[in-house]
């Protein structure tokens, strides 16, 4: 099955009180875990790429080759969209370019005007080529790819504004931060999430930052209006936990255990383990 965009599969979750999950990629192995699961769960899935991935994995056209060649050489039948994380106004038009299926443009650290213009631009050139468009309005807290931002709360007058230029869905900061939540994290703000839904016109919520966030509170995100949840750290976590047993118990210095296909596969295995308990939490399983 060839890339999807991601509007119709988060017009079904919103209308279906599910979401679907964006687990980002940094490699081969990531990727394979990720559709393998996703297609025996039966469940939609979003690939998202970061600047700093797409750089490391040699540029956006090796990525949408290795992806396109995996969905065909693996028989994935489940819809996949291939989708730019936090996009800068460039790496949107170089992914557009490569083939990407969705794009995230990140102008939330432009002045609210700013970030219109540009959003209206890629929505224009997104809608003539068919590929989902997901924009930000208040930086979401951590950091990503460099750009820190401290969790701000976004205002539901400016997230009505973006939605009103024609995006697919929107992220909007809701107190939710990248990557390991601190000890004193507040928790998400789940009356800005209300405002910015009553504010949006029903569109499709994003939630960043999934890592972390406990599962009653994903819930009731999800029943308030998100209907695509980012996952990243969670997976980075055990990858490497399952690479460090791997070669703390000395399985690298046993046989060929340092054939990278071994090395790789304890790690590989647990990505596929936690998307699979994500994919049940958000609820998207048979839902393809």
């Amino acid at each position: 099955m060839p890339l999807v965009n991601a509007k119709e599969m988060l017009t079904k979750a919103k209308a279906g009180h599910y979401a679907v999950g964006q687990f980002n990629i940094n490699n081969l192995e990531w990727t394979k875990s990720i559709l393998l699961t996703a297609q025996e769960l039966n469940s939609p899935v979003i690939l998202g790429v970061s600047e700093g991935a797409g750089k490391y994995m040699c540029g956006y056209k090796t990525v949408v080759g290795m992806v396109n060649g995996m969905l065909e050489e693996l028989n994935i039948t489940v819809p996949v969209a291939l989708h730019l994380d936090h996009g800068s106004y460039e790496g949107a038009k170089k992914c557009i370019e490569a083939g990407f299926s969705s794009i995230m443009f990140d102008g939330s650290h432009y002045p609210i005007e700013e970030n219109i213009e540009k959003t209206k631009e890629l929505v224009a050139t997104c809608n003539k080529l068919g590929l989902s468009l997901e924009a930000e309005v208040g930086a979401i807290g951590g950091e990503e790819d460099g750009v820190i931002g401290m969790g701000e709360v976004a205002d539901p007058a400016e997230c009505a504004k973006i939605a009103a230029l024609g995006i697919d869905f929107l992220a909007a900061g809701i107190g939710n931060i990248h990557g390991i939540y601190p000890a004193n994290w507040k928790g998400l703000d789940f009356e800005a999430l209300e405002r910015i839904h009553q504010a949006t016109n029903n569109i499709p919520l994003v939630l960043h930052g999934g890592t972390g966030i406990p599962d009653e509170m994903v819930q009731k995100a999800i029943r308030l209006g998100v209907s695509k949840i980012n996952v990243n750290t969670d997976c980075q976590l055990v990858f490497a936990e399952a690479t460090r047993k791997y070669i703390e118990a000395g399985k690298d210095q046993q046989g060929k255990g340092y054939d990278p296909r071994k090395l790789l596969k304890p790690g590989a295995d647990a990505i596929m383990d936690k998307v699979k308990e994500k994919i049940e939490l958000f609820g998207s399983a048979n839902k393809a």
